[in-house]
């Protein structure tokens, strides 16, 4: 085990050494010891319409037995896109188990941008996306907070099953009711789920709905025991919103909720609703999970408690 992962970290070395040089001032290090990096990638060298930033942790494992846990962090990265990207970089890892892949990752992520720059979108503004661009004093990030949610949000697992499950009938949704304040509206929808790739059988499902796909924002969290390691998967997504997904895993931990995933959707009706906003998105999840009885801590002991039995099949209509 330790001769492993001393031949990780070396290979770890070897590849960062690399990659620094190819890539130089687009090569960032966050955090040496945590092994928190991250690289700038964009379209065009002479003119990056097109950027991202993708940030990895290394892990001991990596690239015997793990891929890096990763972030994609951009305002224009949302729904179809960040999956798009998502899966590609689940490709290669299956494709080159036990190598080292960041390389390949940041190429693939360039082509993928060089092909929306080569589309007549606009090219994507700097700001950000959410309308409400002001960063609460908390939401600025240290290195240990990164960590933290790089761990707590990361798109790969690490027994990566996230293909598990595709293909399969998509579970059932059931949706909240509607909040609405100061034309802005906020509903979220219910699965269970029990690997990603049920995950992303519901995202697209909710998805071909017209009006689930015109929100402004679709915020997700999910937290699934898995069957094969008993170890919690969990993952989020803003979205455009700003730390709103961080959040609404936050409330799923503090709940225990378990073998579920919670979608917010929020329909922007033009007045800024400042910290309101992430009131009205945890409100709607909360309501959702105790309704359905997804919650196991004692908090809600007195309102619904219990596993995820999912009791009612019935679905609400949707509305806005």
């Amino acid at each position: 085990m330790a001769d492993t992962e001393g031949e990780n970290l070396q290979s770890q070395i070897d590849e960062i050494e690399a990659l620094s040089s190819i890539y130089g001032d687009d090569w960032c290090v966050i955090d040496e010891a945590a092994r928190i990096f991250c690289i700038k990638v964009s379209s065009s060298s002479d003119h990056p319409e097109w950027t991202l930033c993708l940030q990895v942790i290394l892990l001991p494992e990596y690239p015997s037995a793990a891929p890096p846990l990763y972030q994609l962090n951009a305002p224009w990265v949302r729904g179809e896109d960040r999956m798009t990207i998502s899966n590609n970089l689940e490709e290669i890892y299956l494709q080159n188990l036990g190598d080292n892949i960041l390389y390949l990752w940041v190429e693939k992520i360039r082509e993928f941008l060089e092909e929306k720059s080569k589309t007549s979108f606009p090219a994507p503004s700097s700001k950000a996306t959410t309308e409400e661009t002001a960063a609460d004093d908390d939401d600025i990030a240290s290195s240990s907070e990164l960590l933290n949610d790089l761990l707590a949000c990361s798109h790969i697992d690490e027994s990566f099953d996230t293909l598990e499950g595709v293909g399969k009938e998509v579970p059932t949704i059931n949706h909240g009711e509607p909040i609405s304040d100061r034309r802005s509206t906020f509903q979220a929808h219910l699965a269970s789920v029990k690997s990603p790739g049920e995950v992303k059988e519901v995202l697209n499902k909710l998805y071909e709905n017209k009006k689930i796909a015109s929100a402004t924002h679709n915020i997700y969290a999910y937290r699934i025991c898995s069957e094969k390691t008993k170890a919690l998967i969990q993952d989020c997504e803003d979205d455009g919103e700003t730390a709103a997904g961080k959040r609404l895993l936050h409330l799923m931990q503090i709940l225990d909720a378990r073998d579920v995933m919670v979608v917010v959707s929020r329909w922007y009706g033009g007045i800024l609703l400042g910290p309101d906003r992430f009131k009205h998105i945890n409100n709607c999840a909360r309501n959702i999970l105790i309704k359905h009885h997804c919650t196991n801590s004692a908090e809600d002991s007195g309102k619904h408690v219990g596993k995820n039995k999912n009791h009612t099949k019935e679905k609400k209509r949707i509305e806005h």
